[in-house]
């Protein structure tokens, strides 16, 4: 087989991409997309290659991300792993219910 990948080592070479395709999203309309969801939606896409993947190929990955994808990968895993919405608001009322 062929080499192990390590994305973790381009994160930081990949920020300023990262950057910019939040912006491009954020203009979008979807504003609430961060840097780390897009590296995880990446990732999550990336390692199910079976071929070593070189950088540059990675950087356009990154670049060829399009909001329907993104969306649809956030849909599904949303139902893979449910998310308690509520247990944010819950802990921030308790702590504003204790301060008083």
């Amino acid at each position: 087989m062929g080499e192990k990948q390590q994305f973790d080592v381009w994160r930081e070479d990949v920020a300023p991409v990262l950057s910019i395709k939040k912006e491009e999203f954020h203009e979008l309309g979807y504003n609430r997309v961060t840097k780390e969801d897009l590296w995880m939606y990446v990732i999550d896409k990336q390692k199910k290659r079976k071929t070593f993947m070189p950088f540059y190929a990675f950087v356009d990955a990154l670049l060829s991300i399009k909001p329907q994808d993104y969306m649809t990968w956030l849909t599904v895993n949303t139902y893979k792993e449910p998310i308690d919405w509520f247990k944010e608001f819950e802990a921030a009322t308790e702590t504003k219910g204790t301060g008083s």
